[in-house]
């Protein structure tokens, strides 16, 4: 794919995203308004799109071990490096080091990736079993140390802290969504032709709502570059460039992934830091100014190397 090409496959995605940014400036939409354009996404369309498109597809295809595995492995070394730095560098508390994990490995699945997929290659069901590792694995993982943070009689036992923390993980939408979706394929369970014609009705808004959202929410923001610290700064060359590298090299050269998933796995280790970032940051008291910086500057610095990605991967 030239890089003409891969503009012109990119066009939906500037407008949506770009027409979100202009009203926000321009206070046409409050950008507050942009958390009920995300709640719809997330917690209605997105699952929506899942559920539909995975009970109506070829598990045994979309469930690639290798490349799952290439990508699993991949994931579990971009963490190491992530705590080794960090750790190197005076970080000692559990909450602090998650939240550098997090935003270094963990990819803007729902409102990036789905709607990146669904413009460019018209199926977003190559990340599908990433965002259940991503959800199911490192989530919890990120969580589990969050909680295991926290302090005070307030916050529970280690073990109940942990169980809190798998049921956060798995409860969340898009991975029941998913789970459904799974269950009734393998069952052969049959689905009523119109609830089906509804999911795809409401799933196709996802990918514009998602990224208009997202242009909302940073449109409203504004953007400060002179004040990027160089730990924003590391953090956004480990994400936009590091983590894809790496899982170019990890799943080509030692799992032997080729062709389409090859490419795939790279497109989606180049998507930005989730926004679920700046909420864990909120919740957990830790990082919050660091997070919403990292989320805005990963997603905008991602937009502007999409088309790179593109052709080098889809070349």
């Amino acid at each position: 794919m030239g890089g003409a090409a891969a503009l012109e496959k990119l066009v939906p995605v500037l407008l949506a995203f770009g027409g979100g940014v202009l009203l926000a400036r321009r206070k046409i939409v409050p950008a507050e308004a942009s958390k009920v354009f995300a709640d719809y996404a997330f917690l209605f369309a997105v699952p929506c799109y899942l559920f539909g498109n995975i009970y109506a597809s070829d598990l045994a295809a979309l469930f690639d071990w290798q490349a799952i595995g290439g990508y699993a492995a991949a994931a579990a070394l971009a963490v190491g490096a992530v705590v080794a730095v960090a750790v190197a560098h005076g970080l000692r508390e559990p909450r602090e080091v998650a939240l550098r994990v997090m935003a270094g490995v963990q990819v803007n699945t729902a409102y990036f990736a789905v709607p990146v997929f669904i413009t460019v290659f018209g199926t977003a069901a190559p990340i599908f079993p990433i965002l259940l590792f991503q959800v199911c694995v490192l989530s919890l993982v990120v969580i589990a140390l969050m909680e295991l943070g926290r302090a005070g009689p307030a916050a529970g036992s280690p073990g109940r802290r942990l169980s809190r923390a798998l049921g956060a993980s798995l409860a969340t939408p898009l991975v029941l969504a998913c789970n459904a979706g799974i269950l009734l394929n393998l069952l052969s369970v049959p689905v009523p032709e119109v609830v089906l014609d509804g999911a795809a009705f409401v799933g196709d808004s996802a990918s514009p709502v998602a990224l208009f959202s997202l242009g909302l929410h940073l449109g409203g923001l504004g953007l400060d570059l002179r004040g990027t610290t160089r730990e924003e700064m590391a953090l956004i060359a480990f994400k936009c460039l590091a983590f894809p590298l790496l899982t170019w090299a990890v799943c080509g050269a030692l799992f032997g992934v080729r062709g389409e998933w090859l490419a795939y796995l790279v497109l989606i280790a180049a998507m930005p830091t989730p926004q679920n970032l700046f909420i864990f940051a909120q919740r957990y008291d830790v990082g919050v100014d660091l997070s919403a910086s990292i989320v805005i500057k990963t997603s905008l610095v991602s937009l502007l190397l999409l088309p790179l990605w593109l052709q080098t991967a889809v070349s």
